[in-house]
């Protein structure tokens, strides 16, 4: 058998508040780093509308999610809003082992999962500009009713409480800069994002704070946010 000539690649994990822009940030992430790869989670929720079986996630009914969680097939897995959502073991390795790094988009609950089996992850945290702009991007969602809005609002805010959980953070107040900051760290050069940094600390608290934020500006760019 020949010897892989690769050498594995990095595993990146992504997480963030609902309304945070991560999807947009993904995808400017992929367009920047031509060696990741994005890894499909698995979920028990329904599509939405624009969304695409096998491209956006792989949409399974409970049934057949629990089963996976039996045979041990999930790297992690986690409830979110009333669903279930997962990442495939045997897809991750796969891409790993072809030298690709790849990219988990998952939720702090999943991040932990996967550091507890896989330390030498790369973890990133995502955070609004400020708790009014991730309340206006959620409540441009004609889709959700004022109820959903509130209960996103305050799981959302709660999630942002773990972001020094992760290794780095990055704040989407700008999409090309959050991006470019992002790409830095996929690369290993983005050690002024380190978590454990006073200065990273600071920014967090501007966040919290809701200073500098101007909620009709801020998450412009991130339209399409999950």
């Amino acid at each position: 058998m020949a010897q892989n000539q690769h050498e594995p690649g990095r595993l990146i994990v992504l997480a963030a508040p609902s309304g945070a822009g991560k999807t947009t940030l993904v995808r400017a992430l992929l367009e920047r780093v031509p060696n990741l790869r994005f890894s499909i989670s698995y979920t028990t929720r329904r599509p939405r509308p624009n969304e695409r079986d096998g491209v956006d996630y792989f949409f399974v009914d409970p049934e057949r999610f629990e089963e996976m969680v039996r045979r041990n097939e999930f790297l992690e897995h986690a409830q979110v809003f009333d669903h279930w959502y997962g990442t495939s073991r045997a897809h991750v390795e796969e891409l790993l082992a072809t030298g690709a790094s790849v990219l988990l988009e998952i939720d702090w609950q999943g991040a932990r999962q996967v550091r507890a089996s896989a330390p030498d992850a790369v973890t990133v945290f995502i955070l609004p500009p400020c708790v009014a702009a991730l309340e206006a991007r959620l409540t441009r969602r004609a889709s959700d009713p004022p109820d959903v809005i509130a209960r996103r609002l305050r799981d959302a805010v709660d999630d942002m409480t773990h972001w020094n959980e992760f290794g780095y953070v990055v704040v989407n107040d700008d999409l090309e800069c959050a991006a470019d900051e992002l790409a830095e760290i996929v690369v290993g050069r983005g050690d002024r994002h380190r978590t454990d940094l006073p200065e990273v600390a600071q920014r967090v608290e501007k966040v919290f704070a809701g200073r500098d934020c101007t909620p009709g500006e801020t998450l412009r760019d991130a339209r399409e946010a999950p």
